[in-house]
C-alpha cells in the first residue's frame, strides 16, 4: 500500500532532476546505478518510482504497465525497503540481506514486458552490514537493461564501494509552494492556518510538513527547540513521561521533529565554532541510534526519551 501510494502518478517538483536522468536514457549511456540523495522527507522516492515508469512506458496511468505500478504489481518493478512488521505494526529499523537477496534473481531475469527491470531501494541507509554486502555484490556485475535506483538522506552511511559505484544526484528541497501543493494532497482537512504555520518550518520537506501538522499547535516543535538549548533534570523528566503517554505516533513524531531541530542548530552555527558543530553532530547521531535501538528491540520509550533530550543538551 505505501510503495502503490508513492508510485502515485502525480509527483510534485524535481522537474530538473528528472529531465537529467530523461536525458541520460536519450543519450543511450544510462548508468546502471543511481542514488539520489536529499534531507529526509522531500520526495526522493516518488521521484524514483517516476524515473521508473519512464523506463516501463508507464507514465501514462490509464497504460495497463501505467496501471500494474500504481497496483505495485508490475513484474519488472522492484521496490524494497524496510519491511513492515505484523506483529508490532511497524516497519523494521534495518533492512536486512534477505530483503536484498531477491534483487540478483530479478535482475538477472529476461523482463517481462521485453524492456528494463527496475529495481528501487529506499532509504538506502537503513541496509545493516549483510545486506549491504549483498548489494555490493550485485553492483559489481551489473546485467543488462537492468537498473538500481537507490534514496538516502544520509549518504556517508553507505559503504564507500557502493558509493563509488553508483551516479550521485543531489535532489534539492521544494519550494513552498509546491509544500503546499503536497499538504492539500496528503491533508486535505487541514486547516489552513495550520498549513501557513508548517510551511516555512518545513525547509522544503512535505514530509517534515506533514509531521508538524501532526503536532497540533507546535507544542512537541517548541519542545525539542527548547531541548537544543539544554533543559533541566526536572523539566525533562516532565516532557518524557507526557510525551510517553502518546503511543507510537507521538513517539515516532517526537525522534523526527528532535533530529530535525539538532539539524537546524547545526546549520545555523558559525563556521568557526567547529567544536559546537562536532558535538550537535554527535548528538544527532545519538539520537537516531536511540530511536533505531528502541523501535528495533521494543524498549521503554520514556527512558529513550530522556535519553535522547539529555543527548539534544549536549550538543550546546
Amino acid at each position: 500500500m505505501e510503495n502503490a501510494r508513492r508510485a502515485s502518478l502525480h509527483v510534485i517538483g524535481h522537474d530538473a532532476a528528472f529531465h537529467t536522468f530523461s536525458d541520460a536514457i536519450a543519450s543511450g549511456r544510462l548508468h546502471h546505478a543511481w542514488l539520489l540523495t536529499g534531507p529526509e522527507g522531500i520526495g526522493k522516492m516518488p521521484l524514483a518510482f517516476r524515473m521508473g515508469r519512464k523506463l516501463l512506458n508507464a507514465e501514462d496511468g490509464a497504460s495497463p504497465a501505467g496501471r500494474l505500478v500504481t497496483a505495485g504489481s508490475h513484474p519488472d518493478l522492484l521496490a524494497v525497503g524496510r519491511a513492515f512488521d505484523e506483529k508490532r505494526q511497524k516497519f523494521r529499523g534495518e533492512i536486512v540481506a534477505d530483503d536484498i537477496r531477491p534483487i540478483n534473481g530479478f535482475m538477472h531475469r529476461t523482463a517481462a514486458e521485453g524492456g528494463w527491470r527496475v529495481v528501487l531501494i529506499d532509504t538506502a541507509e537503513a541496509m545493516n552490514r549483510n545486506a549491504a554486502n549483498a548489494l555490493l555484490k550485485i553492483l559489481e556485475e551489473p546485467p543488462a537493461r537492468a537498473i538500481l535506483i537507490l534514496t538516502s538522506a544520509t549518504p556517508g552511511a553507505l559503504l564507500p564501494t557502493i558509493r563509488s559505484r553508483v551516479r550521485k544526484m543531489s535532489i534539492a528541497p521544494l519550494s513552498g509552494a509546491d509544500v503546499r501543493a503536497v499538504l492539500r494532497d496528503n491533508a486535505p482537512d487541514a486547516e489552513s492556518s495550520e498549513i501557513e504555520r508548517v510551511v516555512p518550518l518545513s525547509d522544503g520537506s512535505p514530509g517534515r510538513a506533514l509531521s508538524l501538522l501532526a503536532d497540533k499547535g507546535g507544542a512537541i516543535d517548541r519542545l525539542v527547540r527548547e531541548a537544543v538549548s539544554g533543559m533541566s533534570i526536572a523539566r525533562i523528566l516532565d516532557a518524557a513521561e507526557t510525551l510517553s503517554r502518546g503511543g507510537e505516533t507521538v513517539f515516532a513524531l517526537f525522534f523526527t521533529l528532535l533530529g530535525s531541530a539538532i539539524a537546524d542548530e547545526a546549520r545555523s552555527i558559525a563556521p568557526t565554532q567547529i567544536q559546537r558543530g562536532v558535538r550537535l553532530a554527535d548528538a544527532w547521531r545519538q539520537v537516531a541510534e536511540i530511536r533505531a535501538r528502541t523501535e528495533n528491540f521494543n524498549l521503554d520509550k520514556q527512558e529513550a526519551i530522556i535519553e535522547a533530550l539529555t543527548a539534544a543538551g549536549q550538543g550546546t
